[in-house]
C-alpha cells in the first residue's frame, strides 16, 4: 500500500464508533493549525468525495466558510449527498484542536463548526494532539512507525516532497533512513545526476521549467550530494568539478561518459575553464576530461602523419606504431564517442595497415603469394577504407591520405608488380576462357552477381551474412582479363562457354558465339541465359525458386569511379542491401544464392601513380588497361584476353593508371582488382525466419493486411517494408502489436504500391527480426 492508502484509511478510521453504546458521528473534523498537510488536500478529494475545506467560497472546490460547511452537513447543499457510507471530513487549514474546544474564546468564522467536536469526532493523535506529517510518519500509533530524521532541513525537505511521497510505497519506505536527500529526491525526479548533469547542459532553460518547491529541493540535493551550491558557485565552476570527476563528482561523470550525446553543451561549457597544467607525463587518465587536451593530442597527431609522407615506408611504418601506442586510449575517451578523435580512431586502422603491408608479397610462387593475400593481405585494403571512413574534415583527411600513401601504396605497387612478374612467366591463373571450367549449378539455385565486389567488401558481406543465421562458403576465383565489367561480368556468368571474343573488338565486350552478336548493352547477354534455360529476375522480384536463377543486384564500381576514396563511407549501406537482397532470395525459397562479380579495384587517395602510354599508340585506352595499335611498340606487359587469347591487351605497370589523377581505377592486374571471392549463401538451422515463431497466415483486404503468427508472441510487433532490414524503407505509419490470439492487422495507406512487392516481418522487442515473408501488396500471386 502507498502512504495516501495508509493516510486515507487513518482518517476515515477517525469515524469508526461502536453502535451498542455509541451514534454515528456527525462528521470528522481535520484540524491542521500549520498548514502542513494543504498542498495536498486537491489531490486527496479525488480520492476522498467526502473532503470538504474550510476557507473562501468556492463550492466546485467543495470548499466555503463554517456556515456554509454546516449547511453542508445538514444536507441543504443539494449538489452534495451526504448520506453516504462516509461521514464528511472537514479539513481545517490554521486551526488547531485547541481552537475548537475554547468555544467562549473561539473566533466568530470557528463559532458554527465549534459544536461539531461533541457531535462528530476530531482526527487526532492517541494523545489527543494534531497529527502533523512528521507524527503521521514517524508514530507508530495510529501512523506508520517509519525512521525518518527530525532536523529542521528534513522537515522542510519533507514538506516539499509531500505530494510524490503520498505514491511511494510504505513497505519500501520500512528500513530505510529518511533524511533530507531522501525527500529532496522524490521531489527532483528521483535521479539527482540527471537533473545535475541536465542543469550543467542547459541552465536558465532548467531552472524554468521547473516548480519553484522542485527547483530549492534540487539546491538542497546539489549542496549535500555534491557539495555544490550551484546558486553561488555557477555553472563553470560545476562543470570543473564535473571535469576532475573527484569524490561525489565520479559517477556523475561516468553518467555524462555513458550518454554524452544528451549533453551536449557541456563539452563548450568545459572548455570555457582552465586546462590542469600539461607536462610531459599528462595523458589520457590525467587529463582525458579536458576536451582541450585531446584537441591538443588531435593536432600533433595530425602533423606527425602528415609529416609521414617525407618517410620511407619502412620508417613509416615504425612511426604508425608508435603513435598508434601514445594515442590509443584516447578512443575510450568520451570525445571519440562525440566525433572529436577522428584521427584516434583512424589511426587504430592505420596501425593495422602497418602490421599487414610490413610482410611483403614479393616472394615465392603464384600459391604462395595467392594465400598471402587470401589469408592476410586483403586486411590492408579493409583497413584503408575502415581509416578513410572515419574522417570528413579535409585537414584530417590529408592527414590520413598521407599515412596510407606511405605504407599502403608502396606495398600494393610492390606486390602488383611481383603478380604481374609471376604471370608474365607462368601465366595468368584467371584465363583465358580455354584453360577455365565451367562450375555446376543445380535446379533451386539463384546466381547474384555484384560489380565490383572486391575480396575485402566480400568478406564483410559473408560476415554479415552469417551473423544473419546464414551457411556461408567462400572461394577465391581470379578475375577474367583484363579486369573490367565488359570482359569480367561475362566470365561469371553460367553462359560463358557460348562467348566468344573477335580480334577487332576494341571494347573488351565480347560476342555470342553461335550469332555473333555483341553483348554490349545486355540485351544478348540476357537472352544467352534465358534460351539456356536460365531465368532472368528483375532486382524488385524473387523470380521462380524452382528454377536456375541470375540476378543482378548493387553497383559498387559505378559509385567508386563517383565517389573515389568517399566510397569507403557509403559501402557498409551497399553492403546492408545486397544482404537484405539474398535475405530475401532465401526467404523465397531459393536453395542456395551464388554471390559472383567481374572484378575488384584499386583505391588509393590522392591519386595513383601515373604510367606514360601515349594515345597515339592504342586503340582504346582505359584507366589500366589498353588495346595496342598494330605494329606499336610499348614498354607495357601484354597479355591475351580472356576471351580471345590471339588479342592481346596491355597493363599498366604495378598500380600505375594511364590516365592522370585517377583515385579509383580497375582494369589491370593486381590482387586488388583482380583475386576475388564468391560466396555461396544457405539458409541456416540459426536463421530466426523458420526457428520460433512463424509466420502462419497473411491475407489481404483491398489496403488492409491481417498476419497470423505461432509460437511465443509475447512483445511481437508487425511492420510492413521494401526491405526487411531497412526500419526506414517501413510503409505502415507505425508498428503494430500482436494480440494474444497471434492477430495483428495494419494498413498500407500509399495506394500507388499495390500490386508491388513488399516483405512482412516480424520484430520482437529489441527490434530484431524473427520471422518475414514476401507480399504482394493488396493482395495476389507473388
Amino acid at each position: 500500500m502507498r502512504v495516501l492508502d495508509h493516510l486515507l484509511k487513518a482518517v476515515r478510521d477517525a469515524a469508526v464508533f461502536n453502535p451498542e453504546v455509541q451514534s454515528a458521528p456527525a462528521c470528522i473534523l481535520w484540524p491542521d493549525r500549520d498548514r502542513q498537510w494543504e498542498a495536498i488536500i486537491p489531490y486527496l478529494q479525488n480520492e476522498l468525495p467526502e473532503l470538504f475545506v474550510l476557507g473562501e467560497y468556492a463550492p466546485d472546490n467543495q470548499k466555503g466558510p463554517a456556515i456554509w460547511l454546516r449547511c453542508v452537513i445538514a444536507g441543504k447543499v443539494e449538489r452534495f449527498d451526504i448520506a453516504r457510507e462516509n461521514p464528511p471530513i472537514l479539513y481545517l487549514p490554521g486551526v488547531g484542536r485547541q481552537d475548537l474546544r475554547a468555544v467562549e474564546s473561539c473566533p466568530d468564522y470557528l463559532k458554527p463548526l465549534a459544536e461539531l467536536q461533541y457531535r462528530g469526532v476530531i482526527w487526532s493523535q492517541v494523545n489527543a494532539k494534531d497529527w502533523t506529517v512528521m507524527a503521521f510518519l514517524k508514530s507508530d500509533q495510529g501512523g506508520l512507525g517509519l525512521d525518518v530524521a527530525r532536523d529542521n532541513d528534513t522537515k522542510n525537505a519533507m514538506l516539499l516532497g509531500l505530494y510524490p511521497l503520498m505514491d511511494e510505497p510504505v513497505d519500501f519506505l520500512k528500513g530505510k533512513h529518511l533524511d533530507k536527500d531522501y525527500f529532496n529526491t522524490l521531489l527532483t525526479s528521483g535521479d539527482p545526476v540527471r537533473d545535475l548533469l541536465q542543469w550543467l547542459d542547459q541552465g536558465d532553460a532548467f531552472r524554468s521549467g521547473r516548480g519553484e518547491n522542485e527547483f530549492t529541493a534540487f539546491v538542497s540535493v546539489c549542496k549535500s550530494q555534491f557539495a555544490f551550491h550551484l546558486e553561488n558557485d555557477g555553472a563553470l565552476i560545476g562543470v570543473e568539478k564535473l571535469a576532475r570527476h573527484e569524490g561525489p563528482w565520479h559517477g556523475a561523470w561516468e553518467r555524462f561518459c555513458e550518454a554524452p550525446h544528451k549533453y551536449p553543451n557541456i563539452p563548450g561549457q568545459i572548455k570555457k575553464c582552465a586546462l590542469p597544467p600539461v607536462d610531459l607525463f599528462s595523458n589520457a587518465e590525467s587529463h582525458g576530461a579536458w576536451p582541450q587536451w585531446n584537441e591538443s593530442a588531435e593536432t600533433r597527431l595530425r602533423n606527425d602523419l602528415k609529416r609521414l609522407e617525407t618517410f620511407p615506408d619502412h620508417k613509416a611504418r615504425k612511426q604508425l606504431l608508435d603513435l598508434e601506442k601514445k594515442h590509443a586510449d584516447r578512443r575510450k575517451l568520451v570525445w571519440a564517442e562525440l566525433g572529436q578523435a577522428p584521427l584516434a580512431r583512424a589511426l587504430a586502422h592505420l596501425a593495422v595497415l602497418a602490421r599487414i603491408t610490413g610482410d611483403s608479397l614479393t616472394a615465392g610462387t603464384m600459391d604462395d603469394i595467392s594465400a598471402g593475400y587470401v589469408n592476410s593481405g586483403w586486411r590492408a585494403d579493409e583497413a584503408v577504407m575502415q581509416a578513410l571512413l572515419l574522417v570528413s574534415d579535409n585537414d584530417d583527411a590529408d592527414a590520413v591520405f598521407a599515412a596510407i600513401r606511405a605504407v599502403y601504396l608502396p606495398w600494393a605497387e610492390e606486390a602488383a608488380r611481383y603478380l604481374q612478374k609471376i604471370a608474365d612467366q607462368y601465366g595468368y591463373p584467371g584465363g583465358p576462357l580455354e584453360k577455365s571450367k565451367l562450375s555446376s549449378y543445380s535446379a533451386g539455385e539463384c546466381i547474384l552477381f555484384v560489380d565490383g565486389l572486391r575480396f575485402d567488401v566480400a568478406k564483410r558481406l559473408s560476415e554479415k551474412l552469417d551473423h544473419a543465421g546464414c551457411q556461408v562458403s567462400e572461394k577465391p576465383v581470379w578475375a577474367a582479363l583484363p579486369s573490367i565489367t565488359a570482359t569480367g561480368k561475362p566470365a561469371v556468368s553460367p553462359v560463358k562457354m557460348q562467348i566468344r571474343g573477335l580480334e577487332t573488338s576494341v571494347d573488351f565486350e565480347p560476342n555470342d558465339k553461335d550469332a555473333g552478336q555483341s553483348l554490349k548493352g545486355g540485351y544478348h547477354f540476357k537472352k544467352l541465359l534465358k534460351d539456356s534455360g536460365w531465368e532472368v529476375i528483375d532486382s524488385k522480384s524473387v523470380g521462380d525458386k524452382q528454377a536456375r536463377g541470375w540476378t543482378e543486384f548493387g553497383n559498387i564500381d559505378h559509385e567508386g569511379h563517383e565517389k573515389g576514396w568517399k566510397l569507403s563511407k557509403y559501402i557498409d549501406g551497399y553492403l546492408n542491401e545486397i544482404q537484405d537482397r539474398i535475405l530475401r532470395l532465401l526467404d523465397a525459397g531459393w536453395k542456395r544464392v551464388r554471390v559472383v562479380t567481374d572484378h575488384g579495384w584499386l583505391l588509393v587517395p590522392g591519386g595513383l601513380p601515373k604510367d606514360e602510354l601515349p594515345s597515339a599508340l592504342t586503340d582504346n585506352k582505359w584507366g589500366r588497361c589498353a588495346i595496342i595499335k598494330s605494329g606499336a611498340v610499348i614498354q607495357e606487359n601484354l597479355y591475351p584476353w580472356y576471351w580471345n587469347p590471339n588479342q592481346q591487351i596491355a597493363i599498366a605497370h604495378g598500380v600505375s593508371c594511364f590516365r592522370n589523377g585517377l583515385e579509383y581505377s580497375h582494369g589491370g592486374l593486381s590482387f586488388q582488382e583482380c583475386l576475388t571471392l564468391e560466396l555461396i549463401a544457405l539458409p541456416g538451422k540459426s536463421m530466426k525466419a523458420a526457428d520460433l515463431i512463424k509466420i502462419a497466415d497473411v491475407q489481404w483486404k483491398g489496403m488492409r493486411c491481417r498476419v497470423a503468427v505461432e509460437g511465443d508472441i509475447e512483445w511481437l510487433s508487425l511492420d510492413i517494408r521494401q526491405q526487411p532490414g531497412n526500419s526506414a524503407s517501413s510503409i505502415i505509419d507505425n508498428l503494430k502489436s500482436f494480440k494474444k490470439d497471434g492477430i495483428a492487422s495494419v494498413l498500407v495507406e500509399n495506394e500507388e504500391l499495390e500490386g508491388s512487392e513488399a516483405t512482412i516481418v516480424v520484430i520482437d522487442q529489441n527490434n530484431e527480426l524473427v520471422a518475414q515473408v514476401v507480399t504482394l501488396i493488396g493482395g495476389g500471386d507473388k
